[in-house]
């Protein structure tokens, strides 16, 4: 049965379909999905836009979902825990975060630098590859506009893009490992993600501030929560927007 409360909401508020498009970003067939194919539900996300827009709540619109209560009730349960700055994060977090991972071993960084000189580190990834576990890493792209402005931000201008090299660099043996990828890219990242099946570790960029002394959340996916379906949601355009490479030199002049 086609939505047709979301379709009397939008003419009763006196738009077309392809104004609400153009003011989410989408198409309009995405908008006529929403209302003709009952199973083409739109991400919270644009249930809250769309809600906000027509001036009505989102349980109204689309009946079966849940109250934006409920919705942060689930959603407290996925903080495991807040640590006020990364360097304070226990040195073993990571490589314990990493240890269980079955399904998602995802890196995204602009250099993650630290990280590269952990030798344990090293290790799990060569016994997550023998084990079949996917492993990507995403790196920012040196030669990019987006590493340059972080290394502005951060005060230590080109220093940011030496940091990518030099954490390529120390990658270097892991690029032959089978299921491990590396990718570079060229995005303005407000975070640091560590994904490790359902749980990751997020690193805030603030700036004027070095990574290591940002606020970092400890997620969990709990059902009904969506922060860490959002930050992983994210996690993925970045990787689908990156490119690969298949050396630590190879991302050299890709954005001259």
């Amino acid at each position: 049965m086609a939505n047709e409360r979301l379709r009397g909401a939008i003419t009763a508020a006196g738009l077309k379909l392809e104004q609400v498009a153009e003011r989410l970003g989408v198409s309009p067939k995405t908008v006529e999905r929403w209302i003709s194919d009952p199973k083409r539900k739109p991400y919270r996300r644009f249930q809250y836009a769309v809600a906000s827009m027509l001036h009505r709540e989102v349980s109204y619109l689309w009946p079966d979902e849940r109250t934006s209560e409920e919705v942060t009730a689930s959603s407290d349960s996925e903080l495991v825990k807040l640590y006020p700055h990364r360097n304070v994060v226990p040195q073993d977090a990571w490589v314990k975060l990493y240890a269980s991972a079955t399904t998602h071993f995802d890196v995204l960084v602009y250099s993650g630098f630290w990280l590269t000189e952990d030798t344990r580190f090293h290790r799990l990834v060569r016994e997550k590859s023998a084990a079949g576990v996917p492993v990507r890493f995403m790196l920012g792209d040196p030669a990019s506009e987006a590493v340059a402005v972080r290394g502005e931000d951060e005060g230590i201008g080109l220093a940011m893009a030496g940091k990518v090299r030099n954490a390529l660099l120390n990658y270097g043996p892991l690029f032959e490992l089978p299921g491990v990828e590396f990718r570079v890219h060229a995005t303005t990242l407000y975070n640091s993600i560590y994904r490790s099946d359902d749980e990751m570790l997020a690193n805030g960029h603030i700036y004027g501030v070095g990574a290591y002394m940002a606020p970092v959340l400890h997620i969990q996916r709990v059902p009904g929560g969506e922060i860490f379906d959002t930050y992983a949601e994210s996690l993925e355009r970045v990787w689908d927007g990156a490119r690969r490479i298949a050396s630590p030199t190879d991302c050299e002049g890709a954005y001259k």
